[in-house]
C-alpha cells in the first residue's frame, strides 16, 4: 500500500523536512509541534473545539466510557467491513478528540491518515499515540488539506461539516481527495422541516458562540443540574417534546451504561458542543445528495441510520471514474 506524502496544501508541492519545519519548493512553511505537522493558523474558527476536546478529551471514547456507542455509530454509518479495510488509504477528516479514530485503529490493522482543524490533534495523539505510525496525523483544514488529490481509498467525515463555513465546498474539497471509486462517508444535522430552528440552541447561539469560551463553559456547568432536572422531569411526565425549548442537549440518547457522574459530565459537554461552535448549519437531505453528484459521485445511501442509543442522516458516495 503506498504511503499518501504530505505536501503544501496550497500549491501541492513536495515538502522537505529541515529538522523543525516541513517546506515546500516556494518558501512556504508549516510547523512540527509536539510531533504534529501544522497547517493552518494557530487561532481560527474551530478554536472552540479545540478548547472543547482538550477540556472533555477522554469522555467520548468508548474505551473510557465503557459503551459501545462510537464503535456501533461508526460501522452503522459507514456499513464498512473492518477486515476489507485493509491495504487500503483512509482518511478522516475532523477527529476532535480521537473518538472514531480510536474505533478504527482497534478494530482494524491498517493506518489512518486524520486531520483536524482545531489543536484538538493534540488529544487525539494523548489518546491514540499508542497505535505508533498506524497514525498520521495533522493539524489542517478542511479547504487545504495536504494530501495530494484523488489519493484515498475512503474518508469518513463525521460530526463536522454542519461546523464548516461554506457545506458545499467542504463537500467539494473532501472528493478532491477520493481516488476515482474511492467511497465518501458523511453525516450532518438535518433540516426536519420550520421547526428545526425552533430551538433553545439556535435561539441563543447568536449570545453564546460569542461568549469567551470558559465562561461558557462555567455557565453551563453551574445549571446543569437544574437543567437535567428539568429535562428528566419533563420525560417523566410525558412531556418530552418540550426539551428543545430547554437550553440542554437531549440527554435522552446518551449511552445508558453511565454513571451519574459520567451522564452529569456528557450533559456539559454535549451542551457545550451544541452552543459554543462559530458556524451550524443543518441541511436537506436532498440538497446533500446533490452536492455529491454535481462533485461527479454516485450516491449509493442516503437516509437516516440507527445505531446503540441514537440515530444519523448520513449520505454515502461513491467517486466516478
Amino acid at each position: 500500500m503506498p504511503v499518501v506524502p504530505f505536501v503544501c496544501p496550497r500549491s501541492g508541492s513536495d515538502l522537505s523536512y529541515d529538522g523543525k519545519f516541513l517546506k515546500s519548493n516556494n518558501n512556504e512553511s508549516y510547523p512540527i509541534v509536539n510531533g504534529i505537522p501544522r497547517f493552518c493558523p494557530k487561532e481560527n474558527y474551530s478554536s472552540s473545539f479545540g478548547f472543547q476536546w482538550n477540556y472533555f478529551d477522554k469522555d467520548q471514547l468508548d474505551n473510557y466510557s465503557g459503551s459501545r456507542v462510537t464503535q456501533d455509530r461508526f460501522y452503522a454509518e459507514t456499513a464498512w467491513d473492518p477486515e476489507a479495510l485493509n491495504n487500503q488509504n483512509i482518511l478522516e477528516v475532523g477527529s476532535g478528540a480521537g473518538r472514531f479514530t480510536e474505533v478504527f485503529l482497534r478494530t482494524t490493522s491498517t493506518k489512518l491518515y486524520s486531520i483536524d482543524y482545531s489543536n484538538a490533534v493534540d488529544a487525539n495523539w494523548r489518546n491514540n499515540n499508542s497505535y505508533g505510525s498506524r497514525l498520521i496525523l495533522a493539524q489542517a483544514s478542511i479547504y487545504e488539506m495536504p494530501f495530494p488529490d484523488n489519493s484515498f481509498d475512503k474518508i469518513f467525515c463525521l460530526g463536522v461539516l454542519q461546523h464548516t463555513p461554506s457545506f458545499k465546498d467542504s463537500i467539494t474539497s473532501l472528493i478532491k481527495k477520493l481516488k476515482p471509486g474511492g467511497e465518501l462517508v458523511v453525516d450532518f444535522y438535518p433540516i426536519k422541516g420550520f421547526y428545526t430552528k425552533i430551538h433553545s440552541k439556535y435561539i441563543l447561539r447568536p449570545l453564546t458562540k460569542r461568549l469567551p469560551k470558559k465562561l461558557l463553559l462555567n455557565l453551563i456547568e453551574s445549571n446543569i443540574d437544574f437543567l437535567i432536572f428539568i429535562s428528566d422531569l419533563l420525560c417523566f411526565i410525558k412531556l418530552g417534546f418540550l426539551i428543545r425549548f430547554v437550553p440542554i442537549t437531549d440527554i435522552r440518547y446518551f449511552p445508558k451504561n453511565l454513571s451519574s457522574k459520567q451522564r452529569r459530565k456528557w450533559a456539559i459537554m454535549d451542551t457545550f458542543d451544541a452552543f459554543s461552535p462559530e458556524y451550524d448549519y443543518p441541511q436537506r437531505l436532498p440538497d446533500v445528495v446533490q452536492m455529491c453528484k454535481s462533485n461527479n459521485c454516485k450516491v449509493i445511501f442516503s437516509g437516516k441510520v440507527s445505531y446503540s442509543n441514537g440515530s444519523a442522516t448520513v449520505v454515502r458516495s461513491i467517486k466516478n471514474y
